[in-house]
């Protein structure tokens, strides 16, 4: 008798486990090349619609104005559906992102 109630608990949280979790979302793409220490560069896609890009070089090397300058984008979709994207350049100038929905100056 116990080890049929053992037997039908296991079998119930067997069948009440979610193989995958919709909420959750997957890696669809990944692309990465760490071309060593003058640069990089990554780009990923996930099941979400998220999307995002990014690559770096190192900007006069060996000198005092050596610096690291990074582009990238990156998209999504929000919860209502809308879908966002947004540009930027990270350099030795600042941040700077663009897209439509920031602000303008």
């Amino acid at each position: 008798m116990k080890f049929a109630i053992v037997l039908l608990a296991v079998l119930a949280a067997a069948v009440a486990v979610p193989l995958e979790d919709p909420r959750v979302a997957q890696i669809v793409r990944y692309e990465s090349d760490n071309i060593g220490t003058d640069g990089y560069k990554f780009a990923y896609e996930t099941s979400d619609g998220t999307a995002r890009q990014e690559a770096g070089e190192v900007k006069n090397l060996g000198t005092e104005q050596e610096a690291i300058a990074v582009r990238g984008s990156i998209s999504w979709v929000d919860k209502d559906g809308q879908k966002y994207s947004l540009s930027f350049v990270a350099d030795e100038n600042g941040f700077q992102p663009e897209g439509a929905h920031l602000p303008h100056a």
